[in-house]
């Protein structure tokens, strides 16, 4: 009989997972948890990141939250150095943050685009720039970055968003081929459509009511429904563990089909 602990060799790992207060980030770290990874959530929701973990610990699994914004060189840096100072190592990065403007390059504001750019993008660039090192160190890691359906095709009124999440995709393979020799695999997700804060705030943007919103988002795809956070965070776990041990510089497309 086959065990599943074993194949995926996660237990006692420990889990960078940068918005990890909500959403995708937050069903991550709790399906990480329960493998026994030590999750530290990193974001700028402090009371909610907080909460989360007061969840994840109240059910068995081991999470700490930082402060960190993923945006800026000091706190990334001083982030890799706390979890060197804390455990002494770091397996997993799963860099998910990001933010999204539903605007044409006409409309854009310069500092919507800048955010944008510098959350999902530079986020993901800061971030590894200091956690492959440490990984690199300790034998290798996993790092998984959060792209979208969006960074394989074109979308409508999300210039900056496309532009980021096709930059993170290709950014993804760059690593890959660069740290591939350290045993570092770099893959990217691309979730469709998620029930996450981040589609229920597109849809205030759009001007438009959630639940319908929600709705004419998952209708037309194969499976006729949108995704839940789960959905997604098992896609990660499939990348983080030993399942994908010879998989790297690959899209993993989780989106019901809507690509198909």
């Amino acid at each position: 009989m086959m065990n599943y602990e074993e194949l995926m060799q996660l237990a006692g790992k420990v889990a960078f997972i940068t918005g990890g207060a909500s959403g995708i980030g937050l069903a991550t770290a709790k399906l990480l948890g329960e493998a026994k990874v030590r999750v530290v959530l990193l974001d700028i929701n402090e009371e909610q990141g907080l909460k989360a973990v007061k969840e994840i610990t109240e059910s068995g699994s081991e999470a700490t939250f930082f402060w960190c914004d993923v945006t800026s060189n000091d706190d990334c840096k001083n982030a890799v150095k706390r979890a060197e100072d804390m455990f002494g190592r770091l397996d997993i990065l799963f860099n998910n943050a990001g933010v999204i403007r539903r605007k044409n390059v006409v409309d854009h504001l310069e500092e919507e685009w800048d955010l944008v750019l510098n959350v999902s993008l530079k986020g993901v660039f800061l971030l590894s720039k200091y956690a492959i090192p440490l990984m690199a160190k300790n034998g290798g890691g996993s790092i998984i970055n959060t792209g979208s359906g969006w960074g394989l095709k074109g979308g409508d009124g999300a210039a900056s968003y496309c532009a980021a999440k096709a930059g993170v995709v290709n950014l993804t393979k760059a690593m890959a081929i660069d740290h591939g020799t350290d045993n570092i695999r770099v893959n990217c997700i691309c979730p469709g459509d998620t029930d996450t804060p981040l589609l229920r705030d597109e849809a205030r943007q759009l001007h438009l009511e959630e639940t319908s919103f929600l709705h004419s988002s998952g209708v037309n795809r194969p499976l006729g429904r949108i995704g839940t956070p789960n959905d997604i965070a098992k896609g990660v776990m499939f990348l983080a563990s030993e399942m994908s041990s010879w998989v790297t510089g690959t899209v993993l497309t989780v989106d019901g089909g809507g690509l198909a």
